[in-house]
């Protein structure tokens, strides 16, 4: 399987559990990392049989900068289900949010979930 990414898309949303953290939009980065064949696209040079990570980066941000999650946990689950139900060559997705500086001592500190299509029955 092949992989498409996009590395350290960077926003602001209101997530966390303090009573500031409703309040302040706090910066995010989200790595993203799609499993899916390029075979078809490579071979033929065709921007339709590919995944627009494009598409995908402003899908996401449109989404993360609107959320008001508690948990970045909750975040990465809502990313994931969202490439997945808009890129259908996307047949797994790997979703890391970090929060920098959110714990002392600490350059950031984040949740990565993977998340895979279901297979038809």
């Amino acid at each position: 399987m092949d992989h498409v990414f996009i590395h350290r898309l960077e926003t602001y949303c209101i997530v966390g559990v303090n009573p500031w953290e409703r309040e302040v939009q706090q910066k995010v980065c989200l790595d993203i990392v799609m499993d899916c064949s390029t075979r078809e696209a490579a071979a033929d040079d065709d921007m339709a049989k590919a995944v627009d990570y494009r598409a995908v980066a402003k899908a996401v941000l449109d989404l993360v900068t609107n959320s008001r999650f508690y948990l970045v946990e909750a975040l990465a689950e809502a990313v994931a289900k969202l490439i997945l139900e808009v890129q259908p060559r996307v047949q797994a997705v790997t979703v890391t949010v970090s929060k920098p500086g959110a714990v002392r001592f600490a350059q950031e500190v984040g949740v990565r979930i993977r998340r895979e299509r279901e297979k038809p029955q």
